[in-house]
């Protein structure tokens, strides 16, 4: 049973914030969402054979995220090109210098940020076709996460399944807060 994720993201003083200043902060809510729903992939029975695995999970987990951003920055928030991108591009990197510490800590010293934003190349490759409306994201846009997540976790007998938990629990769950969340930021 997962435990409920407080998310919290109102600014705590008034005044105009910045893009990076938005980012950072989408950054930091889509790195604890990530990493609770990867909590809650074990809590469900599902097993993880090391850290590697984990983190992996993980980083699908923020680029599925980083994939709404964008399209709530240019369908809901109207954002133009020049500011989406700004921050897209600032949040992704702040994803990267969170993924590098914590890969540091877990793995040692190595380069984590350059893997990472290359997956988000790839995925944002693969996830240009999926399609974001009002109700969230559709059903490939959910399959293509339950897929690579499916394809890390692997498909021995306690894994088989996991593809369904992400797509019908864990990424629904994940728009629902990230979604939101966004919209508070900018208010």
């Amino acid at each position: 049973m997962a435990l409920p994720l407080r998310i919290k993201s109102r600014w705590s003083k008034d005044g105009d914030r910045s893009l990076d200043e938005i980012a950072g902060a989408l950054a930091f809510i889509s790195w604890r969402l990530a990493q609770g729903k990867a909590i809650n992939l074990h809590g469900e029975d599902f097993v993880y054979e090391d850290d590697r695995q984990r983190m992996a999970v993980i980083a699908e987990y923020l680029i599925f995220q980083l994939q709404i951003i964008d399209r709530l920055a240019k369908q809901d928030l109207k954002l133009n090109d020049e500011d989406r991108q700004q921050l897209i591009i600032t949040t992704a990197s702040k994803q990267a210098d969170i993924i590098q510490d914590n890969s540091m800590d877990l793995f040692g010293a190595g380069d984590y940020v350059q893997p990472f934003l290359k997956l988000i190349n790839r995925r944002a490759a693969e996830y240009a076709g999926y399609r974001y409306t009002e109700d969230g994201p559709s059903y490939p846009f959910l399959r293509h996460l339950g897929y690579e997540i499916q394809q890390i976790m692997g498909e021995s007998q306690e894994n088989r399944w996991v593809i369904d938990q992400v797509m019908d629990r864990d990424g629904p769950e994940i728009d629902r807060k990230i979604a939101p969340a966004m919209r508070d930021l900018f208010e």
